[in-house]
């Protein structure tokens, strides 16, 4: 691999991978090779459509190669498993859509096989990327108080009608996370989120978020979940969700295909909570923002800040910041910490999301064993 470029293949081509392309390609460092598909003429098309010098056909054939480095692997979650095992045979990289797998035994096995090989792997939930996220982070140390004239990586503008205090918070200690995650959008046909046997369903594609952002603000995995969901032939299209964790915290959680578009957050401590409404993806045409709300009622509102570059300003590209994450883990040649903890995350994640599935399965509160992925 040249030091200075990272080569990237790519399996699958839906409508994700086209955006994700784009994302590679524009993100310094990185170049897009190859493309595979099952169809030649569909690897074709999407070739030329993007500029990528090879389209393959079949995903053995594609790993036959050695013109990249790492595979991007956008196929349906059915198939994460398989073909990321087998990059990761093959000496590649993986970088493979969300959900990582369609349970925790096959992600545990996919983490297992990329430090065997001494390849990263990582899952492609940009949220966890954003600036706005690495601050939610800092926000939820329990003993921090954050000054908000200075709030770092955020601008603060605080409602014009209150009267002034002391620019501070503190979230103090968590009591309460919720998250509901939803759009109401007819699907193409043959979409793999209608079927089951590919891992379609509301919990594995939008559950993925919600459960996701309720363990990265936990830190750690529920003791109980209760699940009910609305089952239209087959399919789960919504569901709804209770969750009990140590020292007496709790969550709620809300995904669905059949609900106006939701991407709505809040992390709630004894002192303040955080408030979000756009966590997976800033609303278009809109800087990232959160609120905070402190239990006195004054609420500050956090935008993230512009910086003008030739003339224009720029806001934070959750996608292309993964993109470097993965490519500065490549380059570093090594597990690090910041895998390890991404690997935790995903794996952790997807407990919560088998957790759920089960209680819906037998209509009945499940139990989670504490456990670690490492």
């Amino acid at each position: 691999m040249n030091a200075s470029r990272v080569r990237f293949a790519v399996m699958g081509t839906g409508r994700v991978t086209r955006r994700l392309i784009a994302d590679i390609q524009s993100t310094a460092g990185a170049t897009v090779t190859a493309i595979a598909s099952r169809s030649a003429d569909r690897a074709r098309w999407q070739a030329d459509c993007f500029g990528i010098p090879n389209a393959v056909c079949g995903y053995d054939e594609l790993l036959r190669r050695d013109d990249f480095d790492a595979v991007y692997v956008a196929l349906p979650p059915s198939l994460h498993h398989e073909w990321t095992l087998a990059s990761c045979d093959a000496g590649k990289h993986v970088l493979c859509e969300k959900p990582l797998a369609v349970n925790a035994d096959q992600v545990g096995e996919m983490i297992d096989a990329a430090e065997t090989r001494d390849v990263r792997l990582l899952d492609a939930t940009a949220w966890l990327h954003h600036d706005r996220t690495g601050q939610f982070r800092q926000w939820l140390d329990p003993d921090r108080t954050t000054p908000l004239s200075d709030a770092e990586d955020f601008g603060v503008s605080d409602e014009p009608d209150e009267e002034p205090t002391e620019p501070s918070f503190r979230l103090g200690p968590l009591r309460h996370l919720s998250a509901a995650v939803s759009f109401r959008s007819p699907f193409q046909n043959g979409d793999h989120r209608l079927d089951p046997d590919l891992g379609g369903g509301c919990l594995l594609d939008l559950g993925w978020y919600a459960a996701g952002l309720i363990r990265f603000a936990a830190g750690r995995l529920p003791q109980q979940v209760y699940a009910d969901a609305v089952d239209r032939e087959g399919v789960l299209t919504r569901v709804s969700a209770t969750m009990q964790f140590s020292n007496d915290l709790t969550a709620t959680l809300s995904c669905g295909f059949d609900t106006a578009t939701r991407k709505w957050c809040e992390i709630a401590g004894e002192d303040a909570s955080i408030v979000c409404d756009d966590f997976t993806r800033p609303w278009p045409d809109k800087p990232a923002r959160s609120w905070v709300h402190e239990a006195s009622g004054k609420v500050h509102s956090m935008v993230e800040p512009t910086v003008p570059t030739d003339g224009a300003p720029s806001v934070c590209h959750q996608e292309r910041n993964m993109i470097g994450e993965f490519m500065r883990r490549i380059r570093l040649g090594r597990i690090d910490e910041a895998e390890r903890q991404s690997h935790e995350q995903a794996w952790q994640t997807q407990r919560i999301l088998d957790a759920l599935a089960e209680s819906i399965s037998v209509g009945g509160p499940v139990k989670l064993a504490v456990a670690s992925v490492t």
